[in-house]
């Protein structure tokens, strides 16, 4: 399954945020000249990739200074600006007022911010054929947000923050990652952790959000295509195989597992979907 290089490009801005990227960068992860991805990338989103980047980092920045971040110079460097007054001059000419204007006010009203763009969820050609697994129960600790079913553009962001303390996890258990979904209520919202296996949450510091997984029948997906794709690989799961399977969806948390072959670096390698269900 092909992922079209906008898309790919969009998982690794999102998902490389706070680290250092260029256009070379951006190009050779989507597998494209820089050419290509200048074009493609502004045929889909209507915006230029590199100033996609300038107000994403500008937009979290401001997000950062309406919660009290206490250091300017830190949120500059982070979103690649080398001073203060650089960054003071970008962030004025986007939104009209200062970063201290911000932080003061403690709001983002009538803010132009730049929210993460949604990536592809059209349905699949074909549609995948699960195998079934019986599972013990599973606790995973991580970094959880609420994000609502119709967007989730944040999580690749998410994964980036939990990537950086992962060390920090105790009674880790092996080398796999879950993404868990939890808690979803009637208007499509529900709580995503990013996280790893643990022994117990008795010594889990309170940062980290915590989900015990029941012990289920699960149908097991894989999504073999680059981890951008995945929306579409979860829309058709849920509105074309469920429907026809004769299985129910337990009111259960379910997850995408990622083991050893996946690269958070460059999205390739695979991963799976599980569902709770009821044959």
């Amino acid at each position: 399954m092909s992922t079209n290089p906008a898309q790919k490009a969009l998982w690794y801005i999102e998902s490389h945020l706070s680290a250092p990227l260029s256009l070379d960068d951006i190009a050779r992860m989507a597998g494209v000249s820089r050419f290509h991805i200048v074009r493609a990338f502004a045929a889909a989103t209507g915006v230029s990739v590199m100033r996609y980047v300038r107000l994403r980092r500008l937009s979290e920045a401001a997000r950062a200074l309406a919660k009290g971040a206490p250091d300017i110079l830190t949120l500059a460097l982070e979103a690649d600006y080398g001073s203060h007054e650089a960054f003071t001059r970008a962030f004025r000419d986007q939104f009209g007022v200062t970063p201290e204007m911000v932080r003061a006010d403690a709001r983002l009203d009538g803010l132009a911010l730049q929210e993460p763009i949604l990536m592809d969820q059209t349905p699949l050609d074909d549609c995948p054929v699960p195998r079934f697994v019986a599972s013990e129960a599973l606790l995973v600790a991580g970094l959880g947000e609420r994000v609502s079913v119709d967007n989730g553009a944040g999580i690749p962001a998410l994964w980036r923050r939990f990537n950086e303390i992962v060390h920090e996890v105790p009674a880790r258990r092996g080398t796999v990652a879950y993404g868990v979904c939890c808690n979803g209520d009637d208007a499509g919202n529900f709580d995503y952790i990013a996280g790893v296996e643990v022994a117990d949450f008795s010594d889990l510091p309170r940062t980290f959000s915590r989900v015990r997984v029941p012990a289920s029948t699960f149908a097991v997906f894989t999504h073999a295509g680059h981890i951008s794709s995945i929306r579409r690989t979860v829309h058709t799961i849920w509105n074309r195989w469920l429907p026809q399977s004769g299985c129910t969806i337990v009111d259960a948390p379910n997850f995408e597992r990622y083991d050893q072959r996946f690269d958070p670096l460059t999205g390739n390698g695979g991963l799976e979907i599980w569902l709770p269900v009821i044959r």
